[in-house]
């Protein structure tokens, strides 16, 4: 610890803080627009900077590091001063569109010029200009409101390993962009959406499907059916006001049947499917001799990943659907035929915590006869836009079950929101499926948590099964690396895209605070310990399912419909 002396409070904080986190240690926020939590601070956007006793000029405070009798003041005349004006000269290259912007009240650039009293342009000059790119199927750039502040890139490549995108130019002339500068569609680009949530304006955002939701909400010759997934039911609510990690799930129902939807359905049923198929796949190639690790498909993100950097993975990975598309396709097929109803008439929503479903919607593996599985995928954050334009007061609603069949589900499939939730719920199955009994402690700690990379040796029956769960896709690419070099101890490795899982993903409310993450992972394992069906072999909707329409897991009928392949794509670097 060292004794520091911050805005003339005497302090002790730990050796090694920078000046931003000593600050903040006591209860003082210093702004920032570029700062990253856990990552190396790049001090670039300047808007951090104190006063420091003894220094020739004002310094960064998120890389400064604090020593032995420093005396910091972080508001002062001149302090204020430099950050206003830093503001200002964004502001003059920045354009004036705040009422149609879609972080409009919601923008970080826009709370520090009200912060910092910034009521009038002072600065004016020659704009740079560039085209909106709307190339990709998640994610639009628009770089005239982009400031520079590199944390796109940062995550981009540091987190995720990515590296679509990068600064170009010098001066004046920087901006951001892509290999050759192309669309984002051209890129490397894995549609994660983890820029969206770091990019404190509206240079980044979600490809948004409201005009054809709505449109078809409206269309009396169609039957509009919705399936929210496992993790937004313990976010959508912190877009209303309500602290992380409520569960929402009745209410969010009972909204998604006001705003018109015919069917509401639960992601979380399929989830139970999947694991029906990719715990029966795991167990088929264990006992036949077929590639190991098998490694997990839910993920759109991490599949994009591997056929681009990783094709040689591409047998390992299960060939089952994600849990989104194995809803779409028994929509538009076991429903469908159910009801008597044309599957043309079926416009089927899903609502996401991922921008990359939207690409996964897209792609022509996921196209059944003439129809896709999906017609339109909505991120949580555009959920929430529905529900305010629609003038629903969330907290007056009385929550509502979800439709049968598709809305019965086990808590294995509701955690798959959390990271390690399809590893845990996939185990609970296997176990099943081997030794005809459940575990004793259906609970594996072991894989649970925000941890980028758990692993866990698991005995069943004779066979002593090795799995690890990596999120991010950093921590992924580590973890197959050492595979590739001959690690032969693992036989099942869930990935996913997004640090933390789906809780976190490119569609959550627009927030990176780990507290917040803790809370809703918290929120899924309650509801887990909570309820008494919580093994997806337990499920007698999937049961009925099965027996009605599949016949078993991994049957002719099941591939046709739930099974899918990848191919590997090129890299334009």
């Amino acid at each position: 610890m060292v004794n520091i002396v911050i805005d003339n409070k005497p302090c002790e904080v730990p050796a090694g803080s920078t000046i931003y986190e000593a600050a903040r240690s006591v209860g003082i926020t210093i702004p920032t627009l570029c700062h990253m939590e856990g990552l190396t601070p790049t001090g670039a956007c300047r808007i951090c900077v104190v006063e420091v006793e003894g220094a020739p000029g004002l310094v960064p405070s998120c890389s400064f590091p604090v020593s032995e009798g420093m005396k910091i003041t972080t508001h002062s005349p001149r302090v204020l001063l430099a950050r206003k004006t830093i503001v200002e000269l964004l502001l003059a290259n920045h354009p004036d569109d705040c009422l149609y912007c879609i972080r409009n009240n919601d923008c970080r650039l826009q709370d520090l010029a009200a912060d910092l009293g910034v009521r009038r342009r002072r600065y004016t000059g020659a704009r740079n200009r560039f085209k909106v790119d709307v190339s990709s199927p998640s994610v639009i750039r628009d770089p005239e409101k982009c400031i520079l502040c590199g944390k796109c890139v940062r995550v981009c490549e540091e987190v995720q390993q990515v590296s679509a995108i990068d600064f170009i130019g010098r001066g004046s002339s920087t901006h951001i962009g892509t290999a050759f500068d192309e669309g984002l569609n051209l890129s490397s680009c894995i549609n994660c959406g983890q820029c969206i949530l770091v990019c404190p304006t509206g240079a980044l955002h979600e490809h948004d499907h409201l005009k054809e939701v709505v449109n078809a909400l409206n269309d009396p010759e169609r039957m509009v059916v919705v399936q929210h997934a496992p993790s937004v039911s313990v976010t959508i609510g912190e877009e209303f006001g309500l602290a992380p990690g409520t569960d929402c799930d009745g209410i969010m129902v009972a909204a998604l049947r006001r705003l018109g939807f015919d069917r509401v359905f639960d992601t979380s049923f399929s989830a139970d499917l999947t694991i029906m198929e990719e715990g029966s796949e795991l167990v088929h190639r264990i006992q036949n001799g077929g590639k190991l690790p098998m490694l997990t498909s839910c993920s759109p993100g991490w599949i994009k990943f591997a056929e681009q950097y990783y094709p040689d993975f591409l047998d390992n990975i299960s060939s089952c659907k994600s849990p989104q598309q194995m809803m779409g396709a028994i929509i538009k097929s076991y429903f469908a035929e159910k009801t008597g109803i044309d599957p043309d008439k079926i416009y089927s929503v899903s609502i996401m915590p991922c921008t990359a479903k939207k690409f996964e919607a897209g792609r022509k593996e996921m196209l059944h006869e003439s129809y896709a599985d999906v017609d339109a995928v909505l991120t949580t954050r555009e959920l929430a836009r529905l529900i305010r334009m629609r003038g629903l007061d969330m907290k007056a609603l009385e929550p509502e079950g979800a439709d049968t069949p598709f809305g019965e589900r086990t808590t294995a499939g509701k955690i798959f929101g959390a990271s390690g939730g399809v590893m845990e719920a996939a185990l609970r199955s296997a176990y099943f499926l081997i030794t005809g009994k459940n575990l004793d402690n259906l609970e594996v700690k072991a894989v649970r948590g925000l941890e980028g990379c758990k692993e866990a040796h698991v005995k069943i029956g004779e066979l002593e099964l090795g799995v690890a769960v990596a999120s991010g896709l950093k921590n992924a690419a580590a973890l197959l690396d050492q595979v590739r070099n001959g690690r032969s101890d693992l036989h099942f490795i869930e990935i996913m895209t997004c640090p933390g899982g789906c809780i976190a993903g490119g569609g959550q409310p627009l927030s990176t605070d780990l507290n917040a993450i803790t809370q809703r992972m918290q929120s899924l394992y309650a509801i887990d310990a909570g309820e008494t069906v919580r093994a997806s072999h337990e499920n007698e909707s999937i049961k009925r399912l099965y027996e009605e329409y599949l016949g078993s897991p991994l049957s002719k009928k099941s591939h046709h419909l739930l099974h899918t392949h990848y191919s590997s794509r090129e890299v334009m670097l």
